[in-house]
C-alpha cells in the first residue's frame, strides 16, 4: 500500500481550507457592497429630503414683503440664514465704483454690474443690478442706467463667500475689474471703499426695468438641481441587483 507524501498531504489540506474560506470571504465581501450601496441610497433620500426643504424656504422667502435692510442685518448678526430674503433698500449709487463679475444671461456672455449703493449713514451696500453684455462694460456705452439720485431697490439678499468656491475657478482679475467669485472684501477694496464701511452681504435687485434696458435686472438663479432621488433609486437598484446575482451564483454553485 502507497503511503502519500507529506507534501501531497499539505497540498491537499490547504486547497480544502481555501476551498472552505472563499465562500466566506465571498459573503463578507457581498454584504460589505450591499450595505454601502444602500447606505449610499439612504443618504440621498436624507438629502433629498433636505433639497425640498431648501427650496420650500426659498419659495416661502422669495413670496415674502420686503423687508427693511436693518431687519436682514439684524438676521445676518445673528448668524440667521439671510440668503434669498426680499429686501429692500433706498440711496445713492456710486456709478464710478461699480465692479464687474464675469457671467452668461439667456445665453450671452457679459458682466454682473455690483454697484455700491451709498446709504444714509455713509455705509456702502453692494447691489448686483444686473446684467450686460460683453462689449457694454464699460459704463459710457449705456449712460441711460447710470440713474443719478436717491432710488428705492427692492431686491434679494445674498451672502458673501468667504473663499473662492473652487480651484477651478480663476482669480478675480483686479487690475481689469473682471471678478470670477464674489469675493466682497477684493471688491471695497478696489472700489477704495473701507472694509469698515461696507455691508457685509450683497443684494440681487429685483426684474424692474432700468432707463435704456441696462442693466437687466432679476438676474438671481433659483433653479437648484435636486437629483437625489435618482441617485437613491441607482443605489438601492444595484443593491438589489447584486443580491439577485449573489442568489443565482450560490444557487448554481449549490446545483
Amino acid at each position: 500500500m502507497r503511503v502519500p507524501a507529506k507534501s501531497t498531504v499539505a497540498e491537499r489540506g490547504e486547497r480544502a481550507a481555501r476551498g472552505r474560506s472563499g465562500p466566506v470571504v465571498g459573503a463578507i465581501l457581498v454584504t460589505a457592497a450591499f450595505a454601502a450601496l444602500v447606505a449610499l441610497g439612504t443618504w440621498q433620500m436624507q438629502r433629498l429630503q433636505w433639497k425640498e426643504a431648501l427650496i420650500a424656504a426659498i419659495a416661502e422667502r422669495r413670496s415674502a414683503p420686503p423687508a427693511p435692510l436693518e431687519k436682514i442685518e439684524a438676521m445676518a448678526a445673528a448668524g440667521e440664514d439671510i440668503d434669498y430674503r426680499t429686501v429692500r433698500v433706498s440711496g445713492i449709487y456710486a456709478h464710478g465704483k461699480e465692479r464687474h463679475f464675469f457671467a452668461t444671461h439667456e445665453g450671452r456672455s457679459g458682466y454682473y454690474v455690483f454697484t455700491p449703493l451709498m446709504l444714509a449713514d455713509g455705509r456702502a451696500l453692494f447691489v448686483n443690478r444686473g446684467f450686460v453684455p460683453f462689449e457694454q462694460k464699460e459704463a459710457a456705452t449705456r449712460p441711460e442706467g447710470q440713474v443719478p439720485g436717491e432710488v428705492t431697490i427692492d431686491g434679494l439678499a445674498r451672502p458673501r463667500l468667504s473663499e473662492k468656491p473652487s480651484s477651478i475657478v480663476p482669480d478675480n482679475d483686479i487690475a481689469k475689474n473682471i471678478f470670477y467669485w464674489k469675493d466682497l472684501d477684493a471688491m471695497a477694496q478696489s472700489a477704495e471703499i473701507a472694509a469698515d464701511d461696507v455691508v457685509p452681504f450683497f443684494v440681487d435687485a429685483g426684474p424692474a426695468e432700468n432707463p435704456g434696458g441696462l442693466p437687466i435686472g432679476g438676474v438671481t438663479q433659483f433653479d437648484l438641481p435636486n437629483n437625489h432621488l435618482q441617485y437613491a433609486l441607482t443605489w438601492y437598484g444595484l443593491a438589489a441587483a447584486l443580491v439577485v446575482v449573489s442568489g443565482v451564483y450560490v444557487y448554481r454553485r449549490k446545483r
